[in-house]
């Protein structure tokens, strides 16, 4: 019987491609099938879906890791997958979409600002089953090691299934070593209220640190803030559609008087 063909893993993230979510995300992989890792050369939290427009993008092969085929990246995490499909696999698109392992959560609303997330949903728009990982420890030296289990476990069911079309999976991981199991989530009613800390520079310039805290507005225990809080990995379907369809009907109650 012939040996079937190992998958193509496309690997990014947001944190750069030397961060250690990364690294341990790509060594996971690897357990699957062939990965390619694509990520920018430098940090790139909070950038959402932005692309690069009006300069040009650099993008080098690098020797990090023996035995993975790595390039880093000048642009955002979107123009990392946009750059993997089109000039590192010349169009032909892989089995399977992994980003992150962030270094923070992007539960709740997050998912808008992530540029983990946004990657993410790149692969799901060019038709690639996609997953992007977070975990609730922002250190450099966070232990990634109770998430691995989880991870590969996702993974081999998004690559043995698929996943719907248009949809992406947000998988966020509770900080340590008392993982109960997996709960499939809603995306919960939660933001940031926002301050900005305002500062003076050597000259007496004024500049704003952003800062703020977390509220969450939801109370169901079907959501993905209360997975975490009870130490659950929170699974969240996303979609890149943003239709409002429920205010279709809404809308074409109104005249327009033009």
């Amino acid at each position: 019987m012939a040996k079937s063909k190992q998958p193509t893993i496309l690997v990014v993230n947001d944190d750069g491609i030397t961060a250690p979510g990364i690294k341990a995300l790509m060594h996971t992989m690897k357990e699957l099938g062939r990965v390619v890792v694509v990520a920018p050369d430098s940090p790139q939290s909070g950038m959402g879906h932005a692309i690069t427009i009006g300069k040009p993008l650099r993008l080098d092969e690098v020797d990090i890791y023996e035995g993975i085929e790595m390039y880093r990246c000048s642009g955002t995490p979107v123009d990392c997958v946009k750059l993997a499909v089109n000039v590192v696999l010349n169009g032909i698109k892989p089995d399977l979409c992994v980003s992150g392992i962030n270094h923070g959560l992007n539960n709740s609303i997050n998912v808008l600002y992530s540029g983990t997330m946004s990657a993410a949903v790149e692969g799901a728009i060019e038709s690639i089953p996609s997953i992007g990982f977070s975990l609730d420890d922002y250190g450099m030296h966070a232990d990634f090691e109770p998430c691995q289990k989880y991870v590969k476990e996702i993974a081999k069911q998004v690559l043995a299934n698929g996943l719907p079309v248009g949809t992406v999976l947000n998988v966020n991981f509770p900080k340590g070593h008392g993982i109960k199991g997996i709960k499939i989530c809603r995306q919960a009613n939660a933001k940031w209220a926002e301050e900005f800390d305002k500062r003076f520079d050597p000259y007496k310039r004024p500049y704003y640190w952003l800062t703020g805290v977390f509220q969450n507005n939801d109370h169901g225990e079907d959501t993905d803030v209360w997975a975490l809080e009870h130490n659950y990995v929170s699974v969240v379907p996303v979609q890149f559609d943003m239709t409002a369809h429920h205010a279709i009907p809404v809308l074409n109650t109104w005249t327009f008087d033009v």
